[in-house]
């Protein structure tokens, strides 16, 4: 679809899509919607007006992205997945199957007055989710929340509160169990057992390493999150 032309009031009146992304003729996007290149976006999914999509993503079959979303390059929201007003995502996140970023805190579909509620009687709180972590199958991150760099949110995960970066989070609510590296593996201590979620006093002399690339990290205790001490090594996946 070639870029549309603006409005005399600035805005656009249709889609603005990269000649080299892809939409599915199912798709539904509202007006003021931008799709940046190489961007797919299949069957049914729907893109209200105002969201912005970078370079490189993938929306999924069914998936709803709602007004004013922003998305960075090499998004990956899979099928099913709910993603509204007052999320934005950094590069490289991954947002898996039926997973919900919600934006209200207090949900209320009436006014205290019994009114039904508009859009001027409610706050959103914003969620932002960090460069390169990813969202469970079936997860819900409640509004308001931040997720770290490369931290993961384990399937079916209840998020109430910030995941620091790094950090491996299950349950509901969801907890700190773990930590995983930039390539998504589980981190283990020298003795190749899993770090724990509180790796101890003397955290930060101990080394956390990554099983599958051989990166090694260190545990800053004050931030409740990882530094990255060493690359991936030769070979291994970046």
């Amino acid at each position: 679809m070639p870029q549309a032309a603006g409005r005399p009031d600035g805005a656009s009146d249709r889609p603005v899509i990269d000649p080299s992304a892809r939409v599915h003729a199912t798709a539904d996007l509202e007006p003021d919607v931008t799709v940046g290149p190489g961007s797919s976006i299949w069957h049914r999914a729907q893109v209200r007006t105002g969201a912005t999509l970078g370079s490189e993503c993938v929306v999924g079959r069914d998936a709803f992205i709602d007004e004013g979303v922003t998305l960075g390059d090499r998004v990956k929201i899979q099928n099913g997945a709910l993603i509204y007003h007052g999320v934005t995502a950094g590069n490289g996140v991954f947002i898996g199957p039926g997973a919900i970023l919600t934006n209200d805190r207090y949900p209320r579909a009436i006014t205290s007055t019994g009114e039904l509620a508009r859009a001027a009687d409610w706050e959103v709180s914003p969620i932002r989710l960090e460069d390169g972590c990813s969202i469970g199958a079936g997860a819900v991150v409640v509004a308001g929340v931040t997720v770290g760099r490369f931290a993961t949110v384990g399937a079916g995960a209840i998020v109430t509160r910030d995941v620091p970066s790094h950090a491996l989070v299950v349950g509901s609510p969801a907890r700190r169990i773990g930590w995983v590296c930039a390539c998504g593996a589980r981190l283990v201590d020298s003795n190749g057992d899993p770090m724990a979620a509180e790796p101890g006093r003397y955290a930060a002399h101990l080394e956390l390493i990554c099983p599958g690339c051989g990166r090694t990290y260190a545990y800053i205790p004050d931030a409740e999150t990882l530094e990255e001490r060493s690359g991936p090594r030769q070979g291994a996946p970046a």
